[in-house]
């Protein structure tokens, strides 16, 4: 690990501060990839920004008509959350098979949405339900906050505060994950929102999470695992890698999105 300055920040605009001070600073949220990073010396930033501190970036609160999240609540706090169990169970569950104990534990939402790591669970959920992400400048729209592989719309300043997700009226997340650290190898969110049916893959993509435009189209006439019979997956747009194959990924992309169907109801 290379040395670096330490700063705990008050607030999101405490952290702003401190971060637009630095030369080449990062957040650390939950640090779930930040601290590995920092240890295998992939990263060498001036300053570290702790966001424990700031209180106004955790909780949980139902408003207009959904669910909105803090960015510093964890896992662990979002699968057991009553609200959400009643408002979106699909999203409590979630966040209730992210990682072990000790990832729940820690790890954020607001970390795992800005990383944008190509088979982390909680993008799937925030493209397929339509969230909001808000940060310290603006709103963005899930359609246009992911933009390839950890790769998102904010810029270097810029600080998640909060995620709204509409209440869909069914939804369901089902993976196939790696047994040993229990990221997606595939994960197909599904949900019905008010704008239509919404299906969003993780785990699988080359360019990461996506929405699956035909599987959309199918269930929208045929809200049924059986709409999907017809479809196949390009593997020319798949991740290949020790754990699977594109062609295997693409396999199980229908497959966990039927799953996912059924799941929903």
């Amino acid at each position: 690990m290379y040395a670096f300055n330490y700063h705990k920040a008050s607030s999101a605009a405490d952290a702003v501060a401190k971060l637009t001070a630095a030369s080449d600073g990062k957040f650390l949220a939950g640090g779930m990839t930040l601290i590995p990073t920092l240890k295998q010396r992939l990263a060498s930033p001036s300053d570290v920004v702790d966001l424990g501190g700031a209180a106004e970036l955790k909780g949980i609160k139902e408003e207009n008509g959904g669910l909105t999240i803090g960015a510093m609540t964890t896992h662990a706090t979002v699968a057991a959350s009553d609200v959400v169990q009643r408002v979106i169970p699909a999203l409590a569950a979630l966040a209730g098979d992210i990682g072990d104990a000790q990832v729940r534990n820690r790890g954020t939402i607001g970390g795992s949405v800005a990383n944008n790591d190509p088979s982390a669970d909680y993008p799937a959920a925030v493209l397929a339900l339509g969230a909001t992400v808000r940060t310290t400048k603006r709103e963005i729209a899930a359609d246009d906050f992911f933009q390839g592989l950890f790769t998102t719309a904010l810029a270097e300043d810029e600080l998640i505060i909060a995620i709204h997700f509409p209440k869909p009226e069914k939804a369901a997340y089902v993976k196939f994950d790696n047994p040993a650290s229990r990221y997606a190898m595939v994960g197909v969110f599904v949900a019905k929102t008010a704008g239509g049916i919404r299906v969003a893959v993780t785990g699988a993509g080359s360019d990461g999470v996506f929405r699956w435009a035909e599987a959309e189209q199918a269930l929208s006439g045929n809200p049924s695992a059986a709409a999907l019979d017809g479809l196949s997956v390009d593997p020319g747009g798949m991740n290949g890698d020790i754990h699977g194959s594109a062609e295997y990924r693409a396999h199980l992309v229908k497959v966990m999105a039927k799953r996912a169907v059924q799941a929903a109801g």
